[in-house]
């Protein structure tokens, strides 16, 4: 089984990915794994991509397209996988469409953990964090929340919400999500493989949601 795995921020999508690809014995490919095993290896592709990284800077589509198609043309390349965060982009899925074309890998479904925005945004900006550089605890004041309002369990320190964390910022990043994402749903909508999942619950019963959704494997390796 071949497949691609989307969500929003918060949404919980790279938990259930890792539990897909334990459970169902799939490969799991994170965009940021690929990306630091392809620097770790010294590859070419790693080696620009590197420059980015240490600007703090996005790698662009044209690098990323690279990595991941020197990671599946490998003679080791996996015939069963779940890809976590790529494609991000209409370019990303074009160039991934071809690669599979060329290798005779055909997707078997894109999972869309669809989650709205209002639940998302309590759930991100109820995070909190000790800023204090030997602790750095998080804490989540719905799930997770410090025995003393606002303080740190371990060292005592006071509780900070990093810029990331704030309301505003969140909405900000899930724009940015959509605008993108809302473009990438469509091409792969318009090949029949989207399948949305909801994104409620706790994490064993939204595992099984996709569980159930999932189409039957693909006849080809």
């Amino acid at each position: 089984m071949r497949l691609i795995f989307t969500g929003p921020p918060g949404s919980g999508k790279g938990t259930q990915a890792k539990l897909l690809s334990q459970r169902l014995g799939l490969v799991h490919f994170s965009t940021g794994d690929i990306i630091r095993d392809a620097i770790a290896h010294g590859t070419p592709e790693g080696r620009r991509a590197q420059a980015y990284v240490h600007a703090g800077q996005l790698v662009p589509d044209d690098v990323v397209n690279d990595i991941v198609n020197s990671r599946l043309r490998a003679p080791d390349r996996p015939a069963r996988f779940i890809m976590d965060g790529y494609p991000r982009s209409l370019g990303q899925a074009e160039s991934f469409d071809a690669l599979l074309k060329e290798l005779n890998l055909p997707l078997d479904a894109v999972l869309f953990l669809n989650v709205d925005d209002g639940p998302l945004i309590d759930r991100l900006s109820a995070r909190w964090t000790c800023p204090n550089p030997t602790c750095k605890a998080t804490y989540n004041t719905l799930s997770k929340p410090p025995r003393r309002p606002g303080v740190c369990d371990e060292c005592g320190t006071a509780l900070v919400q990093r810029d990331d964390d704030r309301p505003a910022t969140i909405r900000r990043r899930l724009k940015v999500f959509h605008e993108g994402n809302d473009e990438l749903m469509a091409h792969y909508r318009r090949q029949g493989l989207v399948i949305d999942v909801p994104g409620a619950g706790d994490i064993e019963t939204i595992y099984q949601n996709i569980v159930s959704a999932l189409p039957r494997p693909s006849p080809n390796p």
